[in-house]
């Protein structure tokens, strides 16, 4: 999914999800507000999305499957998915005007949501790379946007996620959203998920240049793993498959993540 002419600059934004854009591209979709509908009962932490929904956030998000296709992304269930899930929901107010750009923004603990286009990059080729679609596993939940795009794609999602705060916000995102095939879990996410070894894909939204030999050993014969491969400020999304038990790598797009932190935190 290169860009035809080549060239791309850097991205101005920090963590999961800076990638490098054509020189010159315009990504000027930025909304001038939003009005969130409450539900009908004030009590009810059960909403959908259509009641988050606006007609500019839903023409936004059109806009950016657009882009999308343009950049490359052809998975037609990729691209229903990102039209799908309210990208202004994983964001504090203040970043609403810039919910359907396509650049990544802050979320606070030094993390991201990741770019779309990042997004939608990686969740194409898990689909690509997985020969079943029932359970994928996400190292790095953060806000959960991620975990909603691949609730739409898979029957199980499985996602840790190492800050706390980050995880239980992500929590009460997608509950928001009542997606109901998401389990998320607060823990060490280079142990992987302990007592579950089998996944039929597994997506890492952060950067390691040797990854934690947990994840290395959840890669079975019918396994793959998608993630960040590389130093700090450079790395390469990477397909990682086992191949009659030696592991296999297949690299595309030039990308820069966080890095993969071992431990838990608040």
């Amino acid at each position: 999914f290169q860009a035809e002419d080549g060239i791309r600059d850097s991205v101005a934004s920090r963590g999961l999800g800076d990638v490098y854009k054509r020189q010159g591209e315009s990504t000027n979709f930025a909304l001038s507000t939003f009005t969130v509908m409450l539900p009908s009962s004030p009590n009810s932490d059960q909403r959908t999305a259509r009641q988050f929904e606006t007609r500019r956030s839903s023409r936004a998000r059109m806009k950016l499957v657009k882009r999308l296709k343009h950049k490359g992304i052809r998975n037609p269930a990729v691209l229903d998915a990102i039209e799908a899930v309210p990208r202004h929901l994983f964001l504090d107010p203040e970043q609403f005007d810039n919910a359907y750009v396509d650049t990544a923004l802050p979320i606070g603990h030094a993390q991201t949501i990741s770019q779309p286009f990042v997004v939608a990059l990686m969740s194409e080729m898990v689909l690509t790379a997985a020969k079943n679609n029932r359970r994928v596993l996400e190292i790095g939940t953060g806000c959960g946007y991620q975990t909603a795009i691949l609730s739409h794609l898979f029957d199980k999602v499985y996602s840790v996620e190492r800050i706390l705060s980050l995880s239980q916000r992500a929590e009460k995102n997608l509950a928001l959203l009542c997606i109901n095939n998401a389990t998320l879990q607060h823990s060490d996410g280079t142990d992987g998920w302990p007592g579950h070894e089998t996944f039929d894909a597994i997506i890492v939204t952060a950067a390691s240049d040797n990854l934690p030999q947990p994840l290395l050993r959840l890669i079975k014969p019918d396994t793959c793993l998608i993630a960040p491969i590389g130093v700090s400020g450079y790395q390469q999304l990477t397909t990682l498959r086992n191949q009659n038990g030696l592991i296999s790598s297949e690299t595309t797009e030039a990308v820069r993540f966080v890095p993969l932190l071992s431990g838990t935190c608040d």
